[in-house]
């Protein structure tokens, strides 16, 4: 085998980018947020196809509204790109939206924003994965209401 297949075969085997959650961020902050009605994506399990909910806020930037994983490849990551829609919650209100995924330029201003707007919170997130590719970044499209339930 060539060198060069070597690398390709070393690059495909990569495990994705992912920083799990903290113990104490999964099962002390997390759990708090979803009582009190905070910032909550709601999205169909890829593999069990129930609603999962996980505490995330949007991010408003340039007049759109986007979801970045901060953590890289994480569960609701990979549940959102299978299902390519979900229902933002906060409070009383449930938004149900289409999931646009973005890359490119639009992808690295929303990463850049991203970080300066969390500041020190995101900093374990980019210390291990210092890459902005390793960040999904997911843009907000309004939809009908009811139309995650009818498909």
């Amino acid at each position: 085998m060539s060198q060069v297949d070597d690398s390709m075969t070393t690059h495909e085997t990569r495990p994705p980018p992912y920083v799990p959650p903290k113990f104490f961020m999964s099962h002390v902050v997390n759990p708090i947020t979803l009582l009190l009605g905070g910032p909550t994506l709601t999205v169909r399990g890829r593999r069990t196809g129930r609603p999962i909910r996980t505490p995330i806020p949007t991010l408003e930037f340039e007049g759109a509204r986007y979801l970045v994983a901060g953590g890289g490849e994480t569960h609701w990551v990979r549940n959102l790109r299978a299902a390519g829609q979900g229902e933002l919650r906060r409070g009383r209100k449930h938004e149900p939206f289409r999931a646009v995924e973005v890359d490119g330029e639009e992808h690295d201003r929303v990463v850049t924003a991203y970080r300066e707007q969390m500041g020190w919170r995101a900093r374990e997130f980019f210390t291990a994965l210092p890459d902005p590719a390793d960040h999904p970044v997911f843009r907000v499209e309004p939809q009908q209401a009811g139309a995650i339930e009818n498909e």
